[in-house]
């Protein structure tokens, strides 16, 4: 049968569209990056994900199966000066022209401040200051930057312009057996964490004036039950203050605090925990679990006012080096890297604070 011009036209036509379709849809083995185009990886056993954010290899490819949106292309790392700083804390002031963050020195209590601009950190407020001889957990607010002292009993609180004391917050503890671990910023009150004793302290923010430092919550007898080891450790607020949340490092616990009844709960997971927890991270319904020596952070979704979560993503990266705490930047976390691994050997310099990609 003789075939027209027109109906070859069609059939060529019809051969290049299947081509160009079959190409298409090969494509989508690989997801799109959320930033600029380049690929990424989600593995996804059960409920739970492993999202790997190697932002330190330009090709912003990760590792693993499945799709995923990739981090940022060449992802950032900020730098530490000094050969043993051992950093913990940190803290984000969004005020003014771009992003500035404060990192803590467990070694001599410097606190060092950096830009999400640069690339380098520097020394802020010199260690050994008013006796700052050491540093754990920051939180910024009211113009202050608040300092969790450790075993010095203490706190501090530092004027975010120029580093300068404010105030020194003494906890008076009973004996030497006291860390004072993490910070949090509720309505009306600076809220911390103590590693060793059972207890959570508290200083009034109100009017912009800082109050003492005094035992606000007594643990003994709630369901928060203190064990060998390091206990209350990072502590974040929800809701306007209403809410904290604690998590129990050695037992891998979180707990639920009303602010206003001091009512004290533990947070249902479904059975699982997150030992080894350090800071936490709170972002809407979300919470961002450190885990320093998994050298991971754990996404959780919290539900029923709190007072349940799941365990939702893990975080890992090449670029963890036992992270101690985290804050968020946008759509990113700014990771701290304390090689507490490292501490007493050599550490591998510089010492650095991670920018990855969070789900």
């Amino acid at each position: 049968m003789t075939r027209s011009p027109r109906w070859i036209l069609i059939a060529i036509l019809a051969a290049v569209m299947s081509v160009t379709v079959g190409v298409v849809a090969s494509s989508g083995k690989q997801g799109r990056g959320a930033d600029d185009g380049t690929t990424g990886t989600t593995g996804t056993t059960g409920t739970t994900g492993t999202t790997t954010n190697d932002d330190d290899d330009d090709s912003g490819k990760g590792k693993g199966k499945g799709k995923g949106k990739g981090g940022k292309k060449g992802g950032r790392v900020y730098t530490i000066p000094g050969a043993a700083v051992f950093p913990e804390g940190i803290a984000i002031d969004k005020r003014g022209r771009g992003t500035s963050f404060f990192v803590s020195s467990t070694t001599d209590g410097t606190i060092f401040k950096g830009s999400t601009k640069g690339t380098t950190m520097a020394p802020f407020a010199a260690g050994g200051a008013d006796g700052r001889t050491t540093a754990t957990g920051l939180e910024v607010g009211h113009g202050k930057l608040f300092v969790a002292g450790a075993a010095t009993g203490k706190a501090f609180v530092l004027s975010t312009k120029d580093g300068s004391t404010v105030k020194v917050l003494d906890s008076k503890p009973p004996s030497t057996d006291t860390f004072i671990n993490d910070v949090t910023l509720a309505k009306g009150g600076a809220y911390f964490t103590d590693s060793r004793r059972p207890v959570i302290l508290r200083a009034s923010t109100k009017g912009g004036t800082v109050g003492e430092l005094e035992p606000w919550l007594d643990l003994t007898g709630t369901p928060f039950v203190y064990q060998t080891g390091f206990n209350a450790n990072g502590i974040v607020s929800y809701d306007d203050g209403r809410i904290l949340v604690v998590v129990q490092s050695n037992t891998g616990k979180l707990f639920r605090i009303s602010t206003r009844s001091k009512q004290v709960s533990e947070i249902d997971l479904g059975g699982k925990t997150v030992t080894n927890g350090d800071g936490l991270v709170a972002h809407g319904s979300r919470l961002y679990v450190v885990r320093n020596s998994n050298n991971e952070i754990v996404e959780i979704k919290l539900r029923r006012d709190k007072r349940e979560g799941r365990v939702a993503k893990t975080i890992t990266s090449s670029l963890f080096t036992f992270p101690t705490t985290a804050a968020r930047d946008g759509s990113r976390l700014l990771v701290v890297n304390s090689q507490f691994n490292n501490r007493g050997g050599t550490p591998v310099l510089p010492f650095t604070v991670a920018s990855v990609r969070k789900p």
